[in-house]
């Protein structure tokens, strides 16, 4: 199936390095990133396994749950843990989904027509606590992701959820923002009293609001 942007992702059940889990319940009130691998003892997939076990902290930082998903048994991901651990140095610290008859990867549509079998889930959702479809990543098999732009990008949905504002390219946590235009330069005084800089009527860049205001 076709997930488009605000859709509610699919709920599923699924076994899991940590047992069995149903997603929806799993993931809770949390924010949630779903990430596939094409297939256990895969070289570019065990380096980002790695880097999300190093990364986790800055996930938990944010109220982010991670899951991992691979088109092989569960019999196999003890072996492959233990080969990411001698390979990058971490540990596997998020439950791995063991998605062998695909079903979970045709749940979300991460199956390509074209390609084998052991090159066509490498995907990425990231999805908000009302279990609805926040941002969608589709790699080829021969690029690792770079997952501290998935946290930038976790960083900007979760300040734009929150305050009536945008993120200018290349934006990082603490830099300047974007009023929206859907907000009046008058309700703009209301909710952002320090002022803002002007660059066009519809480009006004203000200060990142702070986490405890509720503008």
């Amino acid at each position: 199936m076709a997930l488009n942007l605000g859709d509610v992702v699919p709920d599923f059940t699924a076994d899991t390095t940590e047992g069995k889990i149903s997603f929806h319940e799993w993931l809770g009130d949390s924010w949630g990133v779903l990430f596939s691998h094409p297939k256990n003892f895969t070289p570019v997939c065990t380096t980002e396994l790695g880097a999300v076990a190093r990364l986790k902290p800055e996930f938990d930082k944010r109220g982010v749950k991670v899951l991992g998903l691979s088109v092989d048994k569960l019999t196999n991901h003890d072996q492959w843990i233990s080969d990411i651990r001698d390979t990058t140095g971490a540990t596997l610290n998020f439950p791995l989904i063991a998605d062998e008859d695909k079903s979970v990867s045709n749940l979300y549509g991460m199956i390509h027509p074209n390609a084998s079998d052991t090159t066509t889930v490498r995907s990425v959702f990231v999805i908000g606590p009302d279990k609805k479809l926040k941002l969608t990543l589709t790699y080829p098999a021969s690029t690792g992701r770079n997952f501290d732009e998935i946290i930038r990008v976790i960083d900007s949905l979760q300040l734009t959820a929150k305050f009536s504002v945008a993120t200018p390219v290349d934006w990082k946590q603490g830099e300047d923002v974007i009023i929206v235009p859907s907000v009046s330069d008058e309700a703009a005084k209301e909710k952002f009293p320090g002022g803002w800089k002007t660059l066009k009527p519809y480009l006004r860049f203000v200060p990142q609001p702070a986490a405890s205001k509720t503008s």
